[in-house]
């Protein structure tokens, strides 16, 4: 009785190891998480050489601005036109042209890539006010009511740029009378802008 049986239940346990291998090699395990990836909440990959360029042919002022892929922000090469003005009015400028370029929906090739931004449309940059620090940019949105990621996006580009104080930390301000606060864009917020808080602190002089 046991010699008719063994046959069968050699050919189970073979379909069996069989099965398992198979599902093994079609990498099938639902707790894998790709170590190339790095973490799973930044599995999608950025293009290295970055987005499109907004204007290739333009002439106008290279930059960089922080957009959203994945879960992080990553700097990607833009051009911005800043018009003719007063030395003391070209970071106000050159602000204003970076916010108008996180502003703007990226392209379709952008989007495929997975880019995107939390900056909201319509924003604009003001000069500072009596009693401000002179380094000052007032936003028409108050920095408290925007999203982190939106925040953060800001905050690193201006940082990033001309716009920003000599230790790359910017002053940022509201349509209210708020006192201004001076923000800095760390690791930690170009790595989790939805979860990190652009670190600030009350800006002083005037």
């Amino acid at each position: 009785m046991n010699v008719r049986t063994t046959p069968r239940r050699t050919r189970g346990l073979l379909a069996v190891g069989a099965l398992a291998a198979l599902l093994a090699g079609c990498g099938i395990r639902a707790t894998e998480v790709p170590t190339d990836f790095g973490p799973a909440p930044s599995r999608v990959r950025c293009s290295p050489a970055g987005p499109e360029a907004s204007t290739p042919a333009e002439r106008g002022l290279p930059v960089q601005v922080f957009l959203l892929c994945g879960s992080s922000l990553v700097a990607v090469d833009r051009t911005v036109r800043v018009p003719d003005g007063a030395a003391d009015s070209r970071r106000v400028l050159v602000a204003q042209g970076l916010l108008d370029e996180l502003s703007r929906e990226p392209s379709d090739a952008e989007q495929r890539t997975g880019y995107s931004t939390r900056v909201r449309r319509g924003m604009t940059v003001g000069s500072p006010r009596p009693g401000d620090p002179e380094d000052t940019l007032r936003l028409s949105s108050s920095p408290a009511d925007l999203t982190s990621a939106g925040l953060a996006q800001i905050v690193c580009t201006f940082s990033d740029s001309a716009a920003a104080e000599g230790d790359g930390s910017v002053i940022l301000g509201g349509p209210d009378d708020a006192r201004p606060r001076r923000y800095e864009c760390t690791d930690e917020v170009r790595s989790r802008p939805d979860e990190e808080e652009a670190p600030s602190s009350e800006a002083t002089g005037g």
